[in-house]
């Protein structure tokens, strides 16, 4: 199998089991949860830099106002989404954090229309209609509005719309990220243990560990991510974005006994539905942009 495929398989692998990782840190709060991960994950990824003899590099595409000003948006975004996201596994709500990242893709693609100005085939407007009918039904199922996944599919997508916009690649831009919130976490993570309520090195080896392996857990499928754009199409990691959502929704059902009724099968179904037209569809648009156009005299 080609290498990049296994990258790509592993990288998204690691984020679908998620949820196991971030529940055997459920007596923690979220907030400190997330400043120990942006603070171990700008160590690790810094200490990457310089081991591998990038920091010159780095240096010279890094340091510019414009470039700061960019990624300090990401940062806040990619917070806010990690915040959400372990607040919404450790709360109980794995199936629809798996929401979230189900309609993501639908709703960057509707980002890009409106930030960007890009324009969308009529079919690619079908499965973008029938993404939002399964949320209006499943906000009618849950009572109230599926803020945990609108909030991470939000985030995340405007994330990826800064991302699109700025000029570093995966591993430098997000140690530029975690290195401009770094300072406010490390001032959380200081606060809480001056008035004794700080979780790291008082809540046992297993938390400690836990706690410290957030920077290592969170660097190491994004280096294989990376590593796997390279060598695949983009298409093919599209398909492989799916892996990560399904594996948390089965986790949410089947491990920690979620909520999943008929109601909510059928709202997921939707989306379902949704993605499945989204990406047949994109398969044949690209299928026919590639075919070479006959000469005269053929056919």
């Amino acid at each position: 199998m080609n290498k990049g495929i296994l990258y790509g398989v592993g990288a998204y692998a690691i984020w679908g089991f998620f949820p196991l990782y971030w529940k055997f840190l459920h007596e923690v709060p979220a907030l400190q949860v997330i400043g120990h991960r942006i603070s171990w994950s700008f160590i690790v990824l810094i200490a990457f830099i310089l081991l591998t003899k990038q920091w010159q590099d780095f240096r010279a595409v890094a340091f510019h106002p414009k470039t700061i000003a960019m990624y300090a948006i990401a940062g806040v975004l990619l917070s806010i989404n990690w915040l959400v996201y372990v607040w919404g596994v450790n709360a109980g709500f794995i199936v629809e954090t798996s929401l979230g990242y189900f309609i993501n893709p639908l709703l960057s693609v509707l980002l890009g229309v409106i930030f960007l100005r890009e324009r969308l085939r009529l079919a690619q407007w079908i499965p973008v209609i029938i993404a939002a009918i399964g949320v209006f039904y499943l906000t009618f199922v849950y009572g109230r509005l599926p803020w945990i996944a609108l909030s991470l599919a939000f985030s995340f997508g405007i994330y990826g719309l800064v991302k699109k916009l700025a000029p570093l690649g995966s591993l430098y831009g997000l140690t530029l990220e975690t290195a401009i919130v770094f300072p406010a976490a490390l001032i959380y993570l200081l606060v809480m243990e001056g008035n004794g309520t700080g979780a790291f090195l008082h809540a046992g080896v297993t938390v400690n560990l836990l706690l410290a392996g957030a920077g290592i857990v969170t660097t190491v499928p994004l280096l294989m991510f990376a590593s796997a754009a390279k060598q695949i199409p983009l298409t093919m990691v599209g398909i492989l974005q799916y892996i990560a959502p399904t594996l948390q929704f089965l986790i949410g059902v089947f491990i920690y006994k979620e909520p999943f009724d008929h109601a909510h099968l059928i709202g997921f179904g939707i989306v379902w539905l949704a993605l499945i037209i989204f990406w047949v569809e994109n398969y044949l648009a690209h299928r026919a942009a590639s075919e070479p156009i006959p000469e005269l005299g053929e056919g």
